[in-house]
């Protein structure tokens, strides 16, 4: 049984999943910390901002092909928030597990354009298709996407995931400016497992949230 959802709903869900999609430090999470710490807070920020198009952009991939099987979602919703969840998880532990301190790359002499830093960290991102996974994933697990819903609400809930994609990535150039002279290799990595941690907990409370849902019916 899907549940009603209002505007506002449906943007703090997408806000929520542009934060869970940008925080793991990949090879662009690395890299935008790395040009914040190099070329100063905005080449950061503009490397988080061509992640995030290409974010949105798989996002929307996503929400067009699970559009044609509203059906099955509907009937199926206990059992793909649980996959949801059980992904998410993974995704947390993988996360915890991962080292992002080998994606660093050497630091190039020239900081470059503005649209360079951007196209560079949009391509890298780009190149990365098993995003739509953890979109799928996500989308589950919070029920982002249902039959019935308005073209409002489905443009405020892409917007959300927008909003939350570049609040994460202007928080984090501004910490690690904040902090440039007391953040190194080792932080990056307690960073990492603590923003792996952070999804574990999430997607767990997301398991007994459904199975306690369910067991109400």
């Amino acid at each position: 049984m899907l549940e009603t959802v209002t505007i506002l709903d449906i943007l703090i869900k997408g806000f929520a999943i542009g934060v869970i999609v940008s925080a793991p430090l990949g090879p662009v999470g690395v890299l935008c910390i790395q040009r914040t710490l190099n070329k100063g807070r905005w080449y950061g920020f503009i490397t988080g901002l061509g992640a995030s198009i290409s974010d949105i952009a798989y996002a929307l991939l996503t929400g067009y092909g699970m559009s044609f099987i509203f059906d099955y979602i509907d009937k199926n919703i206990f059992y793909l928030q649980l996959l949801g969840s059980v992904m998410l998880l993974i995704f947390g532990i993988y996360t915890f597990r991962s080292n992002p301190v080998q994606s660093i790359r050497p630091v190039s002499s020239s900081k470059g354009t503005y649209l360079h830093n951007f196209v560079t960290a949009f391509l890298v991102t780009l190149s990365n298709p098993l995003i739509i996974f953890l979109f799928i994933g996500l989308f589950a697990r919070f029920s982002f996407l249902q039959p019935g819903v308005l073209l409002s609400e489905t443009i405020s809930g892409y917007l959300g995931i927008a909003i939350g994609a570049l609040a994460w990535w202007l928080g984090i150039t501004f910490c690690v400016n904040k902090l440039r002279k007391k953040f190194n290799l080792r932080g990056i990595w307690i960073l990492n497992r603590i923003i792996g941690t952070i999804v574990m907990v999430v997607s767990i409370g997301g398991l007994i949230y459904t199975l306690l849902g369910e067991s109400l019916y």
